[in-house]
């Protein structure tokens, strides 16, 4: 559920048209976002694809899906061999993957030729449960992640803490409202400096808005001021410097998905505070916590709650001084995420295929 844009941007040709929805494709996690995708033409645009996959699928002779039970049975259905990448499940959520019905019927199918996981642990567990072809051959997010070395203005010799609101607008900017906050109540205990990851569909205007609103000056560049009695408060925000921000952070304050789980590859600690969502609400980011284990934690359960802010700021100083848990951060990224490399190894898995 997009616009394509990605695809676009590398130049390779869409099926169809492309449909944007109100919840993005995140709509388990709410009933009301479901209701609100259906009277934005969900059911109508679902048909859509199917007749469009089925139009065309006789052109290929390998159908590969991304995703869950929806592009599984996607390609299920087109009834040519087929790989399936589960990307979005796995079986750290509850220590066994649990998997629909209609799932496991596509999977087992024997036009099913290979089952990627995003880890190692969930290729294990399906092994187990009887499907030998899943196989974990690394994780794509982490081979997008080598710095531009776009330079940040950064000062060695302090914490850098990196700010994440997301990519989903307006969620985006509600979410570096809160993460404003949050820079706040850790500057008044903590000398540390905050770069925020901006999507292109942020625009200058709107950083402008939010400052004034909560009582922020603006300057140009996406630079944000906020005067406090015994220091001033300077958060940079960066276009296209993603990349750059998570590898040169310490922590990062994350209400995002995938991003939060780069971070996390990285061997970085995330601090998660609940949002207003649609996607990044309290239940989303306890299923991260469980999902990422101990390099994830989740502030309170609430954004109206007023003291999260500042036992977030707490929590952040309190992190940036324990060497012990830094290190464990780094070991358990590389369980539960993994190294780079995953692109290629799974093309050469596709390649073997065909």
């Amino acid at each position: 559920m997009g616009e394509g844009n990605t695809y676009r941007s590398l130049n390779l040709p869409l099926i169809g048209q492309p449909k944007s929805l109100p919840s993005g494709g995140i709509f388990y996690m709410n009933p009301l976002t479901l209701l609100k995708d259906v009277s934005a033409g969900l059911i109508g645009f679902t048909l859509y694809q199917i007749r469009t996959l089925l139009k065309y699928c006789s052109r290929y002779d390998l159908i590969v899906a991304v995703g869950d039970i929806f592009p599984v049975t996607m390609a299920y259905i087109t009834n040519r061999p087929f790989v399936a990448f589960l990307v979005s499940t796995s079986s750290y959520y509850e220590g066994k993957l649990n998997l629909p019905w209609l799932t496991r019927l596509c999977l087992r199918s024997p036009r099913c030729l290979a089952i990627f996981t995003r880890d190692a642990f969930t290729a294990e567990d399906l092994q187990q449960q009887g499907f030998k072809q899943a196989s974990f051959l690394g994780y794509p997010i982490m081979d997008i992640l080598t710095p531009t070395e776009k330079n940040l203005h950064l000062d060695d010799n302090i914490p850098t803490i990196a700010l994440l609101p997301g990519s989903r607008i307006p969620e985006a900017l509600n979410n570096l409202e809160l993460l404003l906050k949050v820079c706040e109540s850790l500057a008044s205990l903590e000398k540390v400096q905050f770069r925020v990851a901006l999507v292109k569909a942020i625009q200058e205007n709107e950083l402008e808005i939010l400052a004034k609103n909560l009582g922020w000056q603006y300057q140009s560049c996406g630079i944000l001021i906020k005067k406090q009695e015994e220091n001033t408060i300077r958060v940079e925000c960066y276009y296209q410097a993603f990349s750059d921000i998570i590898n040169h952070c310490d922590l990062a304050l994350g209400m995002a998905g995938t991003a939060v789980e780069q971070v996390v590859g990285l061997g970085k600690p995330v601090i998660q505070l609940p949002g207003k969502g649609p996607q990044f609400t309290y239940p989303f980011a306890e299923a991260q916590m469980r999902l990422l284990g101990i390099s994830v934690k989740t502030m309170g359960k609430s954004y109206k709650n007023s003291d999260i802010f500042i036992a977030t700021a707490k929590t952040i100083q309190s992190i940036l001084q324990d060497q012990d848990y830094l290190e464990k951060c780094r070991k358990n990224g590389e369980e539960r995420v993994g190294k780079p490399g995953g692109s290629l190894n799974i093309a050469q898995a596709i390649a073997n295929l065909l």
